[in-house]
């Protein structure tokens, strides 16, 4: 490393709601309404195989010891997704075009295969690297941090083969690295229920939306797949089923107001219903949906009973809820 770091809470330094104009809100919720429908059209069967929970706490871990804003590793996961769907396409594609030689074929498929696993921690980092460098607020990650880093894991990379392989993710998805997050959604809704009188204010909920949406980035498949059995009324959906939701996995919107709506509930359920109201005017999202997808997050993040009965959160679940926030927070 280049010298002894102190983890921060970056996101939240310097960060204020209300100082926008409401025209300038206005364009950016339609540009990222537009961006979710073109993302949901176009949801690959592939996409959140490379979200497992190890990997994402890995980038977690790493953009904190970095001291680098939430936005940072949240966008360093969604480029990482993205190139390795890709990779893996090419792999698969590869392996189709060999001559029909079943020996062969399985040993181009291995050695494909090993190549990728082989240089995975490398794109990785590649990834949070190229994200740093997105954002003006933070500062890029220097390549004599990134191989340092890479050595003490028993990595030896050279300089050379760092820029290489950023370079790599680059081509492999056309140079559009500037991805959407959940948390751009979640902010700009924010802003929007700021300026519509939400009772709950939104830097007490901006702080909650973090802690639950590191939550859902780390228990993406449990939550998710607890949204299909509901959303099929079947506990044991089929392959089919599973891929078609697909394009559910991918709508950042619905995971914002979810994601909010839950945050609410944790702040001051009694304002919940108000809150999930502001949202479904705001988006057109159904009341329903909003409402099952905070169950979701907050059946799996806290064990709380479900909003659609208005019920409140056990008192214990409320207090390791805040606790939980205000550690995140520190």
């Amino acid at each position: 490393m280049d010298g002894p770091m102190r983890p921060r809470s970056a996101s939240l330094v310097d960060f204020q709601f209300g100082v926008v104009a409401t025209e300038t809100i206005e364009d950016a919720l339609l540009h990222l309404a537009q961006q979710n429908e073109q993302a949901v059209r176009e949801a690959s069967g592939q996409l959140g195989r490379f979200r497992e929970p190890q990997i994402v706490e890995f980038v977690f871990l790493l953009s904190e010891q970095w001291c680098l804003e939430k936005s940072v590793s949240y966008q360093a996961v969604e480029i990482l997704e993205r190139f390795m769907v890709k990779q893996a396409e090419n792999i698969c594609r590869q392996a189709t075009i060999q001559p029909r030689d079943n020996k062969r074929e399985s040993q181009n498929w291995r050695a494909l295969k090993q190549q990728l696993v082989n240089k995975f921690t490398l794109r990785l980092v590649s990834c949070v690297q190229l994200a740093s460098k997105l954002s003006f607020r933070n500062k890029i990650i220097s390549n004599i941090t990134v191989l340092n880093f890479l050595q003490a894991l028993g990595y030896l990379h050279t300089k050379e083969e760092l820029l290489e392989s950023e370079l790599d993710v680059l081509k492999s998805l056309n140079f559009q690295i500037n991805l959407p997050t959940p948390l751009a959604y979640v902010e700009t809704l924010l802003e929007v229920l700021g300026y519509n009188g939400c009772l709950v204010p939104a830097m007490r909920l901006h702080a909650t939306c973090l802690t639950l949406l590191d939550l859902v980035y780390l228990l993406h498949e449990p939550i998710y797949e607890s949204l299909l059995r509901a959303s099929i009324e079947n506990s044991t959906p089929s392959q089919l089923q599973g891929e078609k939701f697909t394009s559910v996995k991918e709508d950042f919107m619905l995971l914002a107001v979810g994601i909010i709506a839950a945050s609410a509930f944790i702040q001051n359920h009694e304002c919940w219903s108000q809150v999930v109201g502001h949202l479904q005017s705001i988006t057109g999202i159904a009341l329903a949906s909003i409402a099952e997808f905070s169950y979701a997050i907050l059946t799996h993040g806290v064990g709380a009973n479900t909003p659609e009965r208005q019920q409140s959160i056990p008192p214990h679940l409320a207090a390791r809820a805040l606790k939980t926030v205000a550690s995140s927070n520190t």
